[in-house]
């Protein structure tokens, strides 16, 4: 795969290794996403690997918001894994150069488009890092990366529903409390204060 993605495999790597880190019984754990467990913080990032593949391949993409957990009933990290290799088959540097649709950014390479995606699974190995009891301390030339991409996207987010208010970050915070913040995140804020996150 091309050199210039590779902090968005950084990001898939992070994830993965919380995905792992998950006991038997975490699973039904309440996760920060409003109405999610840590099962559908999963399946919804790997249900995001389907629609990168998707993007690649030229085909419909799948609805990763409406029972995300769908995507990795039974084993998740096989599921994901699954899903990460067969996706990462399909980024062909034909498949790189693939124009996609951005919203309101209308289109960019799909190489392009995958380091903006940072964003994605990165917040979410914080959420599920948070709903199972693990270590939720960021990489920070992600969180750089991904706070970028969040000040493009987030308008359009919060109007269709997928991203909730920002939250106003405590004076003097670190850049993962400000982009957890800015991303309505209320226990990243609170957790970064000082306390242990709840």
């Amino acid at each position: 795969m091309a050199q210039e993605l590779s902090g968005y495999q950084r990001a898939l790597d992070r994830f993965e290794g919380v995905l792992g880190g998950v006991a038997g019984n975490g699973w039904d754990a309440a996760s920060p996403c409003a109405g999610w467990t840590a099962r559908d913080v999963a399946g919804h990032v790997t249900g995001g690997q389907h629609l990168v593949r998707a993007l690649a391949t030229g085909t419909p993409v799948p609805d990763v918001n409406h029972d995300p957990g769908r995507f990795c009933t039974g084993d998740a990290l096989l599921a994901w894994r699954t899903a990460r290799k067969e996706t990462e088959a399909a980024l062909t540097a034909e498949a790189l150069r693939r124009p996609v649709p951005v919203g309101g950014l209308g289109e960019l390479p799909l190489a392009d488009f995958l380091e903006g995606y940072i964003l994605e699974p990165l917040v979410h190995t914080w959420d599920l890092a948070v709903a199972t009891g693990q270590p939720s301390r960021l990489d920070p030339d992600l969180v750089h990366h991904a706070f970028a991409t969040a000040q493009m996207v987030a308008a359009a987010m919060r109007r269709e529903g997928h991203l909730a208010p920002a939250l106003p970050a405590p004076r003097g915070a670190d850049e993962q409390t400000r982009l957890l913040a800015f991303l309505g995140r209320p226990r990243g804020v609170r957790a970064e204060e000082g306390g242990p996150t709840p």
